[in-house]
């Protein structure tokens, strides 16, 4: 038994769960907008698992995918696979499990959420390759994450809708996240021919790529509230994490990476929960 709660541990850390947070905020923030109330238990029940479900599948298709990769770059050759911590076998187990029950959880929700998930899941596995032939990985990982608060909208209303839309292209923010985060695999990706928006323009062009991905976001969050008469609750939440934003990129300036992991986990998480509260804090006060 311990050296099964073990392997579900080493498990848990290689997909990195507790990082669930940075798009759980959005689903929930997305079903709250979409009936501008609080969903039943039995809808929240399922939003969640299935965004468990898709989450735990593109994390661990992702490593299983790279892990002849991870095992040659000198900053993953830890990882569960490539250490040998996890078998392939186990992981592919488990991808199998959590596909299901995305598609079980979908399900139970709408015929519409169904339909659209083979979709999602299409672009969880193009996510895995994307480094192999283009650099635009990274807006791949956005789409797939836009897809949480999309997915809460329609499991809610069975259709897809204009602010469903824009909640989903403010996620894209991550898209710029992920940018700063390959500069750690710059010279690595160069060396072995991977694909990224760091190798196709350096650190100052993907700082200033982020920095406009950002400022989009701005744009998009004040236009969300345009659209849906968002009040005061909402613009205070979104002059939060525009400040948060930017302490995020001060946090890098010059192209400091020595705190890539406060810009990156910490404020990321920070901006997700803050956009959760203001969407609350609209909807019930």
């Amino acid at each position: 038994m311990t050296a099964v709660l073990q392997k579900i541990t080493i498990f848990m850390e290689m997909i990195k769960f507790s990082h669930t947070i940075f798009a759980l905020p959005f689903a929930l923030s997305g079903a709250l907008l979409a009936i501008r109330g609080l969903p039943s238990g039995r809808q929240l029940l399922f939003i969640i698992l299935a965004m468990v479900g898709a989450r735990t599948a593109a994390m661990a298709m992702n490593r299983l995918i790279d892990a002849d990769i991870d095992a040659k770059n000198p900053r993953t050759a830890g990882r569960a696979i490539p250490a040998g911590l996890l078998s392939r076998g186990a992981v592919f187990g488990a991808i199998v499990l959590s596909v299901g029950l995305l598609l079980w959880s979908a399900a139970m929700l709408n015929p519409l959420c169904l339909k659209l998930s083979p979709i999602a899941l299409g672009f969880l596995v193009l996510y895995s390759y994307c480094k192999r032939f283009t650099a635009l990985a990274h807006i791949v990982l956005g789409i797939c994450l836009a897809a949480a608060p999309i997915g809460a909208w329609v499991a809610l209303t069975g259709k897809i809708e204009l602010p469903a839309i824009v909640l989903g292209l403010i996620v894209l923010w991550v898209s710029a996240f992920d940018m700063l985060y390959a500069l750690q695999d710059l010279e690595y990706d160069r060396s072995v021919g991977l694909h990224s928006i760091p190798v196709a323009l350096g650190v100052n062009g993907s700082l200033w790529l982020s920095r406009l991905f950002h400022l989009i976001t701005v744009g998009l969050l004040v236009w969300l509230i345009l659209l849906l008469g968002l009040g005061l609750w909402f613009w205070i939440g979104t002059g939060a994490m525009t400040a948060m934003l930017l302490y995020e990129h001060w946090l890098l300036r010059g192209g400091d990476l020595t705190k890539l992991d406060a810009a990156f986990f910490t404020m990321n998480g920070y901006i997700s929960l803050t956009f959760l509260a203001a969407t609350a804090a609209d909807v019930f006060l």
